[in-house]
């Protein structure tokens, strides 16, 4: 059986295909139960991409499996004062589920983990719920795991605080 050719772009937020193929990626995203199971509200929709060609330090990526938008990443460089160097936190990982079960995921992953290793990041970072085991299976098999600065202290955790 041949493999699905699937291609990976960093977006261009200027480019309205990339930003139509975005905002769908990341609704359907919001509307399935582990991204809060609410759509983007039109707002949302329209001014997202926009926001996001502002930040210099935002990042994202699209998959395409024979030119149908199929999976999306966000990411976002933040700065690890330990280290003295800059690190990407993956915001969103989303592959429709028509997709899933392609590696959609970990081509999304070897991508960012590229770029990263481009912008000499010292790691990468991403947060998952607890719930979500089909995610953290796939970053778990990336070479993901929990962390502690010193056992005895307890693992990160991951909190909000909303305003």
């Amino acid at each position: 059986m041949a493999k699905t050719p699937i291609q990976i772009v960093q977006v261009d937020y200027h480019n309205s295909q990339h930003a139509r193929d975005l905002v769908l990626l990341l609704d359907e995203y919001a509307t399935d139960v582990m991204g809060g199971g609410i759509p983007l509200t039109d707002l949302v929709k329209k001014t997202l991409v926009s926001e996001l060609s502002k930040r210099s330090f935002a990042l994202s990526l699209l998959a395409y499996v024979d030119g149908k938008p199929a999976g999306l990443l966000n990411a976002f460089e933040g700065f690890s004062t330990f280290a003295a160097k800059p690190l990407l936190n993956i915001h969103d990982v989303i592959v429709f589920s028509e997709f899933r079960g392609k590696k959609i995921s970990q081509r999304l992953l070897e991508a960012i983990e590229s770029i990263a290793y481009e912008r000499g990041c010292c790691k990468i970072t991403l947060e998952v719920l607890s719930g979500n085991q089909i995610a953290q299976r796939a970053y778990k098999n990336f070479g993901f795991k929990g962390y502690s600065l010193d056992p005895s202290t307890g693992t990160a955790l991951f909190w909000q605080k909303e305003l």
